[in-house]
């Protein structure tokens, strides 16, 4: 693909300056593919990873076709979890403050009536849809005038069982409006969601900057015990690096580990959806500030964490399937940088972990470390109709 700059794209010479400002000059692929049709006001449904720019791909088109000192909001922007929508929010008011827009972040854990307060005049909502559809049950918060949405990890979202109420929120909405949808798959239910909220969409595929460069993720698979686990971890955190992201299976776990981490004088905090919100958003803070270079969480929590700083993921307790094992990793090597993964295997553990491994082609490095790979389980189905698996 041609590198293209944001002017010739179409982008505001305003917006194209707040991005400069941010040292951001040159476009992302998906921003390449997905600008001309969003700014021209159509449907665009994109398969793009986190990571990979889509944020400013839907940012940019809601700042240049949303107008100050209409009604409001004039934008709603749909995420999975808290931590995204902070982000996302932040992401965009950096180019929406120029052009005198505001923004404003809506999620729950917080008082209710505040967040109803700044949504009902700001130009642009972020939402997490649970607490979306409490503002709008409640009639706090009308979106009578929304002009874009956007539903960002889509797939995420139907994963976390928001579908009833992004079906609710959609429904409330002007049926002329413009829709953007983002996710990292756009087939099964996403595709259903899909077909139900857009219009003659323009259809884009792009992957994640780390994803198009070789050798930029490595994949290390780490034989343990339960006696030497937790050694194995803290010499893995001793070693010289940027920000870590410990994963575990369990809130109590996240809990549990970093206390050990502490007592081995291991930096540390954990994320999880049992803390208060004030305590998730300081453990965040401190851990992209650098003051604590390891967080312990789990897949819910770490959903839509997006720092290019974290340069080691470690499954502490390894993922649940293929699924999890991308999202997880993926936590790392952003933005072209190098990162690596380091899955934990205890003994009663190779055979399923392995079969991870081998079907996203890392087979190899799980051998390397002397673990054997399990004969994959085949399923099949009889004359009869009964399924079989051996």
């Amino acid at each position: 693909m041609t590198q293209q700059s944001f002017s010739v794209l179409g982008v505001s010479a305003p917006a194209v300056g707040a991005l400069a400002a941010r040292g951001i000059h040159t476009p992302f692929p998906i921003q390449t593919l997905v600008l001309p049709d969003a700014l021209a006001g159509l449907d665009v449904l994109a398969k793009s990873p986190t990571g990979s720019g889509k944020t400013l791909a839907f940012a940019l088109p809601i700042v240049e076709r949303t107008g100050a000192g209409g009604r409001s909001p004039a934008a709603l922007v749909l995420v999975p979890t808290r931590e995204l929508a902070i982000q996302v929010c932040d992401e965009i008011a950096s180019i929406a403050a120029p052009q005198g827009l505001s923004v404003a972040v809506v999620y729950g854990g917080t008082p209710i009536a505040a967040q109803a307060k700044r949504a009902r005049v700001a130009d642009v909502v972020v939402a997490t849809p649970g607490r979306m559809h409490d503002l709008l049950e409640r009639k706090l918060v009308s979106i009578a005038g929304v002009r874009t949405l956007v539903l960002d990890e889509a797939d995420r979202m139907l994963d976390m069982g928001f579908r009833p109420q992004v079906d609710r929120i959609v429904r409330r909405l002007p049926q002329e409006r413009q829709t953007m949808l983002f996710s990292a798959t756009l087939d099964g239910e996403v595709d259903e969601l899909a077909r139900a909220y857009t219009q003659s969409p323009s259809r884009f595929v792009a992957n994640a900057p780390s994803e198009s460069a070789e050798g930029e993720v490595e994949h290390r698979f780490v034989a343990v015990t339960p006696h030497d686990k937790l050694d194995r971890l803290v010499g893995e955190l001793e070693q010289e690096r940027g920000l870590a992201l410990v994963f575990v299976r369990t809130k109590r776990g996240a809990d549990r580990l970093v206390r050990r981490l502490q007592d081995r004088n291991v930096s540390a905090v954990a994320l999880h959806g049992d803390m208060p919100q004030r305590a998730r958003e300081n453990a965040l803070a401190r851990f992209r500030a650098g003051s604590v270079s390891t967080l312990v969480g789990t897949d819910v929590a770490a959903r839509g964490l997006d720092l290019v700083e974290i340069t080691h993921v470690i499954n502490y307790d390894p993922p649940a399937d293929d699924k999890d094992y991308v999202h997880r990793v993926g936590r790392t090597g952003r933005a072209g940088r190098e990162g690596s993964g380091v899955t934990f295997v205890l003994p009663e553990q190779q055979t399923e972990v392995g079969r991870v491994a081998s079907r996203l082609g890392h087979g190899e490095q799980f051998q390397q470390e002397g673990l054997r790979l399990g004969r994959p389980k085949l399923v099949y189905t009889s004359r009869r109709g009964r399924r079989s698996r051996w």
